[in-house]
């Protein structure tokens, strides 16, 4: 099985993408680490499995119960999410793929990253299935709104038209992932996909080993871009073992001069 970031696995991988119709690209901390943000396993890939300075599990800390519970302890550790997020630019993985997205007939990105940078790199067909840090909801009366950062905000928020507490519109720990994600996640694999990569993710949770296993099923190419090991790696056909940034790049380099102006 070809490793690293062989000529022959990147002509394969780079053939692929040019003669695919839709590609799914799914995306996890490790494409972010190349903007300085920590792939630690957590909420916002920012906490290992530990408990937090209050001595509870941060599962139970950054969970949905304790937000309603305990607003202020879940909110200081949200703020510590968006606090690792700031002033993060997006990598040359984040900016390939929205380069990509805009040359190719259809390229999907499915991220559980919540640091919103691929959304500021330019990608638009994109599926956030565990949120935004930086998109606000009110609890009581639904308003949102999406903020920088959260410089200035009084934590616990409230809303400033009927006084409930505002959260993020992320995926905290003992929620159901956002309806209308999953459901643009389902459409989306339901049209299926001609090539499915996975970048930077230990494909933990099944919605997210999902269409990689199913590809292989169907018999389409499945690429793994990841240092290690994952509950996907015997699923792909190539497997870079590279950081997200390098490959995408020696990527572009192979495809661009093949694609259509932007």
């Amino acid at each position: 099985m070809p490793h690293a970031l062989e000529a022959p696995a990147l002509e394969r991988v780079a053939g692929w993408l040019l003669a695919a119709r839709r590609v799914l690209v799914i995306t996890g901390a490790g494409v972010s680490a190349d903007s300085g943000l920590p792939t630690y396993r957590g909420v916002g890939g920012l906490y290992e499995d530990c408990a937090t300075e209050d001595g509870m599990p941060i599962e139970e800390a950054l969970s949905g119960p304790m937000l309603l519970r305990r607003p202020e302890l879940t909110w200081r550790h949200i703020a510590a999410i968006e606090r690792a997020c700031r002033g993060a630019r997006p990598s040359r993985a984040h900016e390939v793929l929205a380069a990509l997205e805009q040359r190719l007939p259809a390229l999907w990105v499915l991220t559980q990253n919540v640091d919103g940078l691929h959304r500021a790199a330019g990608s638009r067909n994109l599926i956030e299935i565990h949120g935004d840090v930086h998109a606000l909801v009110c609890t009581g009366c639904g308003a949102r709104r999406r903020v920088p950062d959260f410089d200035g905000l009084e934590l616990p928020p409230r809303c400033p038209e009927c006084d409930a507490l505002v959260r993020p519109d992320v995926v905290l720990f003992g929620e159901w992932l956002p309806p209308a994600a999953y459901q643009q996640l389902e459409l989306e694999s339901a049209r299926g996909f001609d090539l499915v990569i996975s970048a930077g993710t230990s494909s933990g949770f099944p919605y997210i080993a999902g269409p990689v296993l199913a590809a292989r099923r169907a018999g389409k190419p499945t690429v793994e871009i990841n240092p290690g090991d994952t509950e996907v790696s015997a699923a792909c056909e190539v497997r870079l073992r590279s950081g997200a940034a390098a490959a995408f790049d020696a990527l572009w380099n192979m495809v661009v001069t093949s694609l259509p102006p932007g």
